[in-house]
């Protein structure tokens, strides 16, 4: 096989090319550092297409990074509806929706480094659109605490704020989480232990706080 030959059999087919470039871009972050320091040659020499092809998919690397950014939020925007829809928050469950996250944290380390660098290094338009998810998480998950009977002397802004708190905690172990090597089982489970515990102290602590309003 001659050398042009090998190297077209490498290109992905048609069809597969829009999944080629987000794979490369994705891999180039991980590997170098934020996705404004990548140029369209570079992903697309990677991806193993002609830089013409990328026009056909995206716009333009914006456009490119801002589609990895809603594939890395969006199965676990669905996953964690799931979980805190399943029932009220006990020891049991918490433990459980954490040990849940942190698994797929694990097998989606790529996108999360990603998103990790993007959010503290990224160009504006990146950190806004992380920070937008974040809000959205925290949104929701102020509706769901809403119908927690033991809340329900909180008033909508005091939700939210416990929210933000919930959420907040959980980016800051998840970044702990991706600084360790994969291999590291102690730390990954230490993670989850400290998790838990933050959890818990924020959903069955607020038993005793009174909100000054109701704003509900």
């Amino acid at each position: 096989m001659s050398k042009d030959t090998a190297s077209k059999s490498r290109r992905p087919k048609r069809g597969q090319t829009r999944e080629a470039l987000m794979e490369a871009a994705l891999d180039l972050v991980i590997k170098k550092g934020p996705f404004s320091s990548l140029s369209l040659r570079e992903v697309t020499k990677k991806a193993g297409v002609v830089p013409t092809a990328f026009y056909r998919h995206f716009p333009d690397m914006s456009a490119l990074g801002l589609t990895l950014l809603d594939e890395s939020f969006r199965s676990l925007r669905q996953m964690m509806r799931q979980v805190r829809q399943e029932e009220l928050p006990t020891e049991r469950m918490i433990r459980g929706s954490m040990e849940i996250y942190f698994n797929y944290v694990r097998d989606n380390r790529a996108h999360f480094l990603f998103v990790a660098k993007e959010l503290y290094g990224g160009t504006p338009t990146m950190r806004s659109a992380i920070r937008r998810e974040i809000r959205l998480f925290t949104s929701e998950l102020a509706m769901d605490m809403a119908r927690f009977p033991f809340l329900n002397q909180i008033n909508a802004e005091d939700l939210q704020m416990m929210a933000a708190l919930v959420v907040n905690n959980v980016t800051a172990l998840t970044q702990e989480m991706l600084e360790l090597e994969e291999e590291d089982l102690t730390g990954q489970r230490d993670v989850l232990i400290t998790a838990e515990k933050q959890l818990r102290l924020i959903y069955f602590g607020v038993g005793m706080w009174r909100s000054n309003k109701a704003s509900r």
